[in-house]
Order: C-alpha cells, then sequence, then structure tokens
C-alpha cells in the first residue's frame, strides 16, 4: 500500500509540474509580426499558409510525447493529440495537407527556428534563447 501511495504522489507531481508549464510560441527574430491565439491556431491548423507580412509559415511540431505539444494542442489547438493526428490524416488522404514536420528537441526546434525566417514553432519557456522572437506565451 506504501508503495502504491509513493507511486500515486509521485504521478500527481509530475502532472502538476507539466499543468503548470509554460510554453511560448516562436519565430524567427527578424519577423516583426504580431500573431493572436487564432493565428497561430489556422497556421497549425494548415488554414493560413503565411504569416501576416513576414511571407510563408512553416509550422514545426515537437514529437507527441513532449509535454509542451500537449499543452499547445489542447489550449492553442484546442485539439487532443488523437484529434490532431486524425485531422492531419484526413487532410493528407485528400490531399489538401502534410502535417507539420516533428522535430525532436526544444533545442533543435530553437536552433532551426533562429535561422530560417519561415518557421514558427512552440517550446517550454525555459528552452527560449536570445536567438528567436516570442510572439506568444500560454
Amino acid at each position: 500500500m506504501k508503495l502504491f501511495m509513493r507511486l500515486l504522489l509521485v504521478a500527481l507531481l509530475s502532472w502538476t509540474a507539466t499543468a503548470f508549464a509554460e510554453f511560448v510560441v516562436i519565430v524567427h527574430p527578424s519577423n516583426q509580426d504580431n500573431l493572436n491565439l487564432e493565428m497561430v491556431q489556422r497556421i497549425y491548423l494548415g488554414k493560413t499558409k503565411g504569416f501576416p507580412t513576414a511571407g510563408k509559415a512553416v509550422p514545426l511540431d515537437l514529437l507527441p510525447a513532449d509535454a509542451a505539444r500537449a499543452g499547445f494542442l489542447a489550449n492553442v489547438v484546442k485539439k487532443t493529440q488523437s484529434q490532431y493526428t486524425a485531422y492531419w490524416a484526413k487532410l493528407m488522404f485528400t490531399g489538401k495537407g502534410i502535417p507539420p514536420k516533428e522535430i525532436e528537441s526544444e533545442k533543435e526546434l530553437v536552433m532551426l527556428v533562429s535561422k530560417n525566417p519561415n518557421l514558427i514553432g512552440y517550446v517550454d519557456a525555459s528552452a527560449v534563447t536570445d536567438d528567436v522572437r516570442v510572439v506568444a506565451r500560454f
């Protein structure tokens, strides 16, 4: 019984840390567009192909197991992981879109966005460097 209680406590503490983590949407520093929640959502659902004034927008995703991805999908895209996967599967099947490329780590995502003005991504706030510009916080 003590082991069960310890495992339950560890699980609750892990969930709490994830639930209150802050994640941010990042772009290249040269991109001076201000993006609201709806615009970011439209980019990640393939409904908008570009930034308001900065040209083409290419969204990047973290891997499905990443906590920032779960928070991003829930708070911005308003979909669960399975709904998001099904959404993109349907678009791919009908030839109407390709899902965002999945990146293995937040560090790699930040590095890619810092080198390409067309990219947009999201990471935990603690992963942000001066090489990118934060356009939204959630």
